[in-house]
């Protein structure tokens, strides 16, 4: 009851889709200026990357080369508006995922005061993703990469903690985001195998329907069932640390408090489903006054 409950009081659904949605705006630019700086000193392309390790073929591997391959003959130089607008993005993102924690673990909001530790997020973020790109290229045999997926969560569980640790500015201790390192690298680890399977026919599908802009349509649908498993473990992690500590104190709670719990998780769900009639219904009338 109690992660129903703190999943519903940091917005879980919003806040996931905000999180895609900053990280879609970050991702895309970096993926196409990475690859064009990396190609200069090695073979690499960063669209054929993700056509290989997801085996894309036909329109999805076209929308992906289209929206992530540079044009021809162009070079690799960014001028001051690109770095500006680059860094800005990368920023919204850290941004994001801070507010996250602070959410979570009930902190006062530090907004643009953190932006120090954003910066470090940020170059340890595309650590962290150069680390996961290289264990999959080397260990991703086979159609479900499962030998990648278990190297990738300790990885992926030192991450979570340390970002939880650095984007809320330290007032966050480290056995508090054990729970929710833990779980979200074994949930993301489960996500990266079930998108294996579910991304060449969700890339296939928008692409032959929206053409390259079906691959944006298709990223952002991926990047928010993985944020959606972030937010999900954060609530997650934060309810269970606190168990874990009413455990060794020797505390439960009465049987009246799980009843009030459960009364709550049952009202809140009522009453958005009343809300939801009630819009749906006063639709209707517009509608059918058009008709």
């Amino acid at each position: 009851m109690r992660v129903i409950n703190r999943f519903q009081k940091i917005v879980g659904f919003d806040r996931s889709m905000a999180l895609a949605s900053s990280a879609l705006t970050a991702v895309i630019p970096l993926a196409i200026l990475g690859g064009t700086l990396m190609s200069n000193f090695a073979d690499y392309d960063a669209a054929e990357r993700i056509i290989k390790r997801y085996g894309l073929t036909g329109g999805g591997a076209e929308a992906v080369r289209s929206l992530l391959s540079p044009a021809e003959n162009t070079g690799a130089s960014v001028g001051v508006f690109g770095v500006v607008f680059l860094t800005i993005s990368a920023l919204s993102f850290a941004r994001a995922a801070q507010r996250l924690f602070e959410q979570t673990w009930e902190l006062k909001p530090l907004s643009v005061r953190n932006t120090r530790n954003g910066l470090w997020w940020v170059l340890a973020l595309a650590g962290y993703t150069a680390v996961t790109g290289w264990i999959y290229a080397v260990l991703g045999e086979g159609p479900l990469e499962l030998t990648a997926a278990a190297c990738e969560v300790p990885v992926t569980a030192a991450f979570l903690v340390w970002s939880g640790r650095i984007l809320s500015a330290k007032r966050i201790d480290w056995p508090d985001l054990l729970p929710f390192g833990i779980t979200a690298a074994v949930l993301t680890a489960v996500c990266s195998v079930g998108a294996a399977l579910y991304l060449p026919r969700l890339f296939s599908s928008y692409a032959s329907r929206y053409g390259a802009v079906g691959a944006v349509f298709a990223m952002i649908s991926a990047l928010f069932g993985a944020m959606l498993v972030t937010v999900a473990s954060a609530a997650l992690g934060r309810e269970v640390r606190g168990e874990l500590i009413r455990i060794r104190q020797g505390l439960r709670p009465s049987d009246n408090e799980v009843r009030r719990q459960w009364d709550s998780v049952v009202e809140q769900t009522r009453s958005r489903w009343r809300t939801a009639r009630e819009q749906v219904s006063r639709r209707r009338p517009k509608d059918s006054e058009k008709t």
